[in-house]
Parts: C-alpha cells; structure tokens; sequence
C-alpha cells in the first residue's frame, strides 16, 4: 500500500497535474474484457454463447460488435483495440483478471504488451475468484508486479470485513489498491487507497459529488465510473435497463464526474458487451440495438461514436483543474 505520505504525494501529483517522476498521472482508466473466445482461435465459443445464445448469429448482448465474435487472445484484435483505446485519449486500461491459472491470466502477457505498445498503462480488475481473501488479494498483487502492475481495483471487497483487509495491507508496500464501493469509511478502514463505482446502473452522476466528497475528507483518491448505458437482457434476463438517450448518459456521467473532482475517471467499459456498457464499436444489424443516433451520427460515423466522445471527454478531463 501508499502509506499515508506517499499517499498524499500521489493525491497532490494527480490533482495538480505534475508528476513526481517522469510519467504522466493517470486521469481517465477503462475496464477491459479479455474473455471472448472462438472455436478458430480457441476451440470454442468463450462467453458469447452465455444465456443459450447461439453465435456468430445469436450472441449473448443486446449490441453487436463491428469486429463480429472475436478472439481476446487473438493479438492482432488485441493491439487494433489498444490503440483504438489509445486515440481515445485513455490513459489506462484496467484489465479483468480472474486469478491466477484463469483464461484472463493466460492473456494478461498479451494484454499486457499490447496496450504498453500503444502507450497505455495497465492495471487489474480483481475479480471475485472463488477463495478469494484479503492475503490471496496481497499475494495476488505481488504477483502482478511481473507484469508491471502496480494499480489494482478491487472489485465487492464489502464480502470481506474492514478489519481483515486493513490486517493484510498493512503489510503491502509498492501497490496502490481501489475498492469498489461507495461507502469510504468502508475503504479508509480497510486501508484502501481510493474507491470507484464500477456500477453504472446504480451509481450515477448524482451520487459522485458526495462519494468524491467523502473520499477526499479521507484523504483517499476518487475514482467515479461513467458509462454509456445498460442492458443486460439477451445476456443474463436482467430486466433493469440505463438507456443511452443518443448519447446524453454518458455526457452526463462525465460532466458529474468531472464537477465531482475525481481524481481519475473510471469508464465502464470498453468491451462488456454482455451488459451493454460497451463503447467497443458496434455495427446497426437486424435484431440488436445500435449507436446510430448518438450525437447525431449515422453510418459509420455511429459506429465509432462513443470512442470520439471519449477522446472530447478525456481531452476535458486532461486540462480540467482539479
């Protein structure tokens, strides 16, 4: 962990916009699922046949990527995502990881390399693996160190109680750990380094003024989730729905966060395809939703909207004054 010097170092570094060492802070970061799989590249359908689908025709999302069901362990996929991340104007890319000898684990090396070719910096999304505890979550980010990866964001850490995550990263030196939760104390007595929200259907922009207010009070860093929209019904049946209003929910997501004073802006995501808060391009195609509207866009120009109102929003986001 931080401590609380370094800490309030990293917090100057990231709200004043210098840097302490020779690398930019990171102000806009994206979870990234590298989970997909095809019977070309890997034998099977991974994840796109969830929910009785049945691809290439039938896939498990309410949207339909313009890649078609690809390969996340297919690296010419992989580096064409990373840079599109990239000439969005996002900073970092948080990678889903399911533990060690997990699918994700097997393709963090190329995840890994890929988004660093584009000049991204990378961190992970643990991930509620099964026996997962506050040591393994320590021994896990000692492990990712291999990679590179010193930022981890730690995803339903309320399952596990304060005391025991603060008795295990304690201990931890050289990583900087964020727990999903809107609850600060929560965080600050587990000895956290900031929070996110990752869920765009429960937490909106109305809620980050006073997430970030309350993480700031305690000295943690602020990192509120902004996204699209939500749709989970071809996916999983989930009846609740975030509509994208042609774009206007993910506006203003941003402005929130942005007026909220997050330290780093967490967008969910680019490729969850299976809850639609993807903003991976997407073709029109009968039978699935589409961008086509969104900021007015048509054609092929919609397929690629929200990645151009990223790279607005992360330009925003860059010169914006904490």
């Amino acid at each position: 962990m931080l401590r609380p010097a370094v800490l309030a170092l990293a917090a100057l570094v990231l709200v004043s916009g210098g840097s302490a060492t020779s690398r930019s802070p990171v102000r806009s970061a994206i979870f990234y699922y590298p989970w997909y799989g095809t019977p070309a590249h890997d034998g099977r359908y991974q994840h796109w046949a969830q929910h009785g689908a049945s691809p290439p025709r039938r896939i498990a999302s309410s949207y339909y990527p313009v890649r078609g069901v690809y390969s996340s362990g297919d690296g010419r996929v992989v580096r064409a995502q990373m840079r599109e991340i990239a000439q969005a104007g996002v900073d970092q890319v948080i990678v889903s990881w399911w533990g060690r000898g997990s699918v994700e684990d097997g393709r963090l090396p190329l995840v890994s390399r890929a988004a660093r070719a584009a000049r991204l910096r990378v961190a992970a999304h643990v991930e509620p693996y099964p026996g997962r505890t506050a040591a393994s979550v320590v021994a896990d980010a000692r492990y990712l160190r291999r990679f590179r990866i010193t930022e981890l964001y730690v995803y339903d850490p309320g399952t596990i109680g304060a005391a025991r995550w603060r008795s295990q990263l304690e201990g931890l030196h050289g990583s900087r750990l964020f727990a999903q939760t809107p609850f600060a104390g929560f965080a600050a007595a587990g000895g956290f380094d900031g929070v996110y929200t990752y869920d765009v259907l429960v937490w909106g922009g109305d809620d980050f003024a006073r997430i970030c207010g309350e993480a700031h009070r305690r000295r943690l860093l602020c990192a509120p989730s902004v996204g699209p929209g939500f749709d989970a019904r071809r996916a999983t049946g989930e009846p609740r729905v975030k509509p994208r209003r042609s774009g206007a929910t993910y506006d203003s997501m941003w402005r929130a966060a942005l007026r909220a004073r997050a330290d780093v802006v967490t967008i969910t995501s680019y490729n969850e395809w299976h809850e639609g808060t993807q903003i991976e391009p997407a073709r029109a195609r009968a039978g699935y939703a589409s961008y086509v509207g969104a900021w007015g866009r048509r054609g092929p120009a919609a397929e690629r909207a929200y990645l151009a109102r990223t790279a607005y929003w992360t330009a925003r986001a860059r010169f914006t004054r904490q």
